[in-house]
């Protein structure tokens, strides 16, 4: 992790001075000592010093000028001993008028320190971490102003960015001899899975390229000449991505890098970045700059999706400034890497060896993003939110990472190394037989048949269902396609799409649900509007019924997709029964419009609703006089339901699915359905979570949605699973009476007792 100069406040001259003293040295301690000179001339003060942390926690004087040379590497002292030791302890700084009267004041007669009375030191800090002191010392009896401790500050950040990387890159040959500098001990980062999996390897840490160093141009036509080459190659690069010509990306996403592509030929963009270099700046810099105006514009978004776009264009710029300084775009990493970046764009993902890659971790991120998807297309594990993540791991370190808990732990002990491996080995026996269920069926052992569904979204997806064995797609998202663009997709665009997901499931269903939008999907040629409950807000049906024209352009597309095939569609987040019916109506008008244009109709359709909202539960009844069909969405259903945000980490695991609460209103939603004679299914996490998909099978649901990974574990356990000694088990316990909090022991239990894996 380079610093970055743009967020330096500190005086360019001790900064220059800084620069210039490091030029050219090589190890560690040649760059420690000519830090100390730099600075003790830039500040103009008798003493500087550098202290670091041994790996026995000692602080050892590890550079100087202006205490004696003798006492380099021989004075030591305790976090908390002395003034030095106190700026280690507290990891604030102390600034003295007259150091050797204060209480905590320790003497070193090998430093020869006696004659300096100010002194001022400020911890060297990377991340969390305190790696030592930095200290400046004068003999005249003053206090350093403020401006003084900041400049301090921001240089010993700089140089603990220097001394970490100076030993990552050196390795043992660069480091101080017994100083602790990178982190040593085990940790585990809770974060998020974007990408489910597991994976063992060793980190490797991203580095972007390093900001510019010469802002202005000497040769104003030259540096033109430079921009264009590069805009030209990274043009070039990006269409190889399209095409398909860059190696491992035949199974990515083309909608993401035709979307992608469509940043590197903006007119706009590339105007602004001509604009700066005939400014007077050079290609770096105008690069610098144009990155810096999209930052400081897309960053006031609060929509996470258009956040997402940002890291887009810094993809870009961090592509044309490896162009601008001659190298290329390709990453060579060890075996069985664990990449570690802040954040990572699509196509900067796709410049490593993907046969070499293991895994993924972001300190940011989100599941919508670009990297998430095609991480998950390309079966890369991939653990987002990993908070402080990169002021805890360097590269060479090795690295478990646990895709499924989010969990990424760090230079981990054999114990755990040993447990994961066991969880590797079963995940590869258990993976090989999920592949040998693929073309069965899943029935019970009391005969009852399941059908498990794929959640899909793009063309990305469609592979999946052969792969997985699924029996179809419950949920198609179709405003995935809306979202990966930058433009709304035209009339034939979204046919296009909805036509190919038909075709590709053959026989099998597959059901579009219309556009699912606001809230935290918010499309990037759309005006966010700002709301204090997006979840709960304008979005999904209601953006549809206010804004009919949009609906109707989708329903226009399913219906030309779907000529001479079976059309299932349904609508979200229906809260009151002629929300439904007004929708319908406007699906009933594209049909009749598309009969009197004499246009093929779709052989079969069905119309159904997807019941994510505690009010529709109890107009079950109502709807199904309606709705060809009920989809349970699960995800909203239960958080609206417990009234907790399930992206919340704070609050999203306080509530449990398998509460005598939720499982009575899931058993009520099943029983009503069965009793109107309306197919009913389920989609959402819990339906592709063995243990909640038993529970679901046992109340009556006998269609359940799913990601991938979990058509696999879920047929296995169905295959297992007596239904209705499941079902005698839970429906006694549904009771409004019951006190128990949760029926996942119980249910574990017997999953656990009649051989059901889970």
């Amino acid at each position: 992790m380079n610093a970055d100069p743009h967020i330096i406040t500190t005086p360019p001259k001790l900064m220059r001075a800084i620069r210039s003293a490091m030029a050219g040295t090589e190890s560690v301690q040649e760059r420690l000592d000519h830090f100390v000179r730099a600075i003790r001339s830039s500040m103009q003060v008798e003493v500087a010093s550098i202290y670091l942390l041994r790996a026995g926690e000692d602080l050892e004087l590890s550079a100087t000028q202006g205490l004696k040379r003798s006492a380099v590497h021989k004075t030591r002292m305790k976090p908390g001993e002395g003034l030095v030791g106190h700026v280690a302890l507290t990891a604030r700084p102390l600034n003295l008028a007259d150091a050797p009267s204060h209480p905590l004041f320790s003497y070193r007669p090998e430093t020869g320190e006696d004659p300096f009375n100010s002194f001022l030191g400020v911890p060297i800090l990377r991340g969390g971490r305190t790696l030592g002191v930095l200290v400046v010392q004068s003999k005249t009896s003053r206090t350093f102003s403020e401006e003084e401790v900041e400049d301090l500050l921001t240089v010993a950040m700089v140089l603990a960015e220097i001394i970490v990387d100076d030993e990552r890159v050196g390795g043992k040959k660069a480091a101080l001899k017994g100083i602790a500098l990178s982190p040593t001990k085990p940790e585990t980062v809770t974060g998020r899975a974007f990408a489910p999996g597991l994976a063992r390897g060793v980190a490797v840490l991203h580095q972007p390229p390093v900001a510019p160093a010469n802002l202005l141009a000497e040769n104003i036509a030259l540096e033109e000449v430079r921009l264009e080459r590069a805009i030209a190659e990274l043009r070039r690069n990006v269409d190889a991505m399209v095409s398909g010509e860059v190696a491992g990306i035949t199974r990515a996403s083309r909608e993401i890098f035709d979307a992608y592509r469509t940043f590197a030929y903006d007119r706009k963009w590339v105007g602004r970045l001509r604009e700066a270099v005939h400014s007077g700046l050079t290609a770096e810099a105008a690069v610098e700059r144009v990155r810096n105006e999209h930052r400081a514009r897309l960053m006031k978004v609060r929509d996470p999706y258009l956040r997402a776009r940002l890291h887009d264009l810094e993809d870009l710029a961090n592509r044309m400034l490896r162009l601008l300084a001659g190298e290329g775009t390709e990453r060579a990493v060890p075996d069985d890497a664990i990449l570690f970046a802040r954040e990572l764009g699509p196509a900067e993902l796709l410049d490593y060896d993907r046969e070499k890659l293991a895994a993924v971790v972001l300190e940011e991120g989100t599941p919508s993003s670009h990297t998430s998807i095609i991480a998950r297309a390309l079966g890369l594990p991939l653990v987002g939110r990993a908070q402080g993540v990169l002021d805890k791991i360097e590269t060479g370190d090795t690295v478990l990472v646990d895709a499924e808990d989010g969990r990424v732990h760090l230079r981990p002990l054999e114990t755990q190394i040993s447990g994961f491996q066991l969880r590797l080995n079963i995940r590869g026996e258990m993976t090989r037989a999920y592949d040998q269920l693929r073309f069965r069926r899943a029935v019970t052992q009391d005969g009852q048949e399941v059908d498990l569904m794929l959640n899909a979204g793009l063309l990305v997806d469609l592979p999946q269902l052969d792969q997985a064995g699924a029996d179809g797609i419950g949920l198609f998202r179709t405003e995935f396609q809306f979202m990966v663009s930058d433009f709304m997709p035209r009339l034939q665009q979204q046919t296009e799409l909805y036509r190919k997901a038909i075709e590709a499931a053959g026989d099998r269903p597959v059901t579009f649900r219309t556009l699912d939008l606001g809230g935290d999907k918010i499309l990037p040629y759309m005006d966010p509007i700002p709301e204090e409950n997006p979840a709960i807000g304008w979005r999904a049906i209601r953006i549809g019924l206010d804004r009919p024209g949009l609906m109707r352009y989708q329903l226009r597309a399913l219906v030309a997709a779907g000529a001479g095939r079976h059309l299932r569609i349904m609508f979200p987040m229906v809260t009151v029964v002629d929300e439904f019916i007004e929708a319908k109506a406007l699906f009933t008008r594209e049909i009749a419009r598309a009969s009197k244009l004499g246009l093929e109709l779709p052989a079969k359709v069905e119309v159904g609703v997807m019941l994510e909202t505690p009010s529709l539960a109890w107009q079950v009844d109502a709807v199904c006089d309606h709705a060809d069909f009920v989809s349970v969405g699960a995800n909203d259903l239960l958080q609206f339901f417990f009234a907790s945000d399930r992206d919340n980490a704070r609050v999203s695991d306080r509530y449990d699915p398998l509460s005598p609460a939720a499982l009575s209103m899931m058993s009520f939603i099943a029983d009503r359905c069965r009793l109107n004679d309306t197919p009913v299914s389920v989609c959402g996490e819990i339906a592709g979570r063995p243990l909640e998909a038993m529970a679901l099978v046992a109340l009556g649901y006998h269609s359940l949605s799913m990601p991938v990974t979990g058509i696999g574990p879920v047929k296995s356990a169905v295959m297992a699973l007596d239904a209705e000694a499941l079902r005698d088990l839970i429906v006694p316990n549904l009771r409004v009476t019951t006190r128990l909090r949760s029926l996942r022991e119980p249910i574990a239990e017997f999953c656990a007792d009649n051989g059901i894996p889970i």
